[in-house]
């Protein structure tokens, strides 16, 4: 996937033609959706100062629809705050659900930027050999782009089975 240089805050539609477009490309399929945060428990890990980077752990509940139906996934962020409340995180998720009907599991390992204005940018890559049952043999690609406090917002993910 082409890696984003500008952050917008209305980039929903943009993101599922950016990933349909990869797709076609690429003889994969897009599934698109919305994802909705249930709970978010973030405990600082590390701190230099009071103007210094701090970083922090993250544990939160997602639930996907759309072309990935998953209620109450497991995640989990390592967070960087670098200036202020702009950073960076890693994650894996765990998936359990289906994914355009095929049900089964996997694991998403996201990498992504949170900026002073509150806009998050999230790339996510499916983890080689997580698949199970329906979903065996999964890779694929996505993305999403939400603002701090934002319930749910868009999602995209390109994939072969």
């Amino acid at each position: 996937m082409t890696a984003r240089t500008d952050i917008t805050t209305d980039i929903g539609s943009d993101a599922v033609a950016d990933a349909a477009a990869v797709a076609a490309d690429a003889g994969a399929v897009t599934a698109s959706g919305s994802i909705s945060f249930a709970n978010w428990e973030e405990q600082e890990a590390g701190s230099s100062g009071a103007a210094g980077p701090r970083t922090a752990h993250a544990s939160v509940v997602n639930t996907f629809s759309g072309g990935i139906e998953a209620a109450g996934t497991a995640c989990d962020y390592s967070i960087a705050y670098t200036v202020g409340h702009a950073g960076v995180f890693t994650g894996m998720e765990l998936v359990t659900g289906s994914i355009d009907g095929r049900p089964g599991s996997f694991v998403l390992e996201q990498r992504g930027t949170f900026a002073e204005d509150g806009t998050i940018h999230c790339t996510f890559t499916v983890v080689p050999g997580s698949g199970t049952e329906g979903l065996a043999g999964l890779t694929g690609t996505g993305e999403y782009t939400c603002r701090t406090g934002q319930a749910s917002f868009p999602y995209s993910l390109s994939y072969r089975l």
